[in-house]
């Protein structure tokens, strides 16, 4: 199901660290005031922390958002 949702989606990645407490909410006003994206557009939105063993996705399903979240036991991102 989530693949067959993401199959054809943009995905970008947003440079610089996020705050990892901001939700849906924070994030969408992320990709449209600092990146001049729709937030409701056909994309995948990923948002990396401080740390860098933290990831969030955000995207849009069609009738709302989902929000993913990865936290690396060992290891970061790079």
């Amino acid at each position: 199901m989530l693949t067959d949702m993401l199959v054809g989606a943009t995905v970008y990645i947003v440079t610089g660290y996020t705050d990892m407490r901001k939700g849906i909410d924070g994030l969408s006003i992320i990709i449209e005031g600092k990146l001049g994206q729709d937030a409701y557009s056909k994309s995948v939105y990923l948002f990396c922390g401080k740390s860098c063993s933290k990831i969030k996705a955000l995207v849009w399903d069609g009738d709302g958002f989902l929000l993913l979240y990865k936290r690396l036991d060992n290891g970061r991102y790079r």
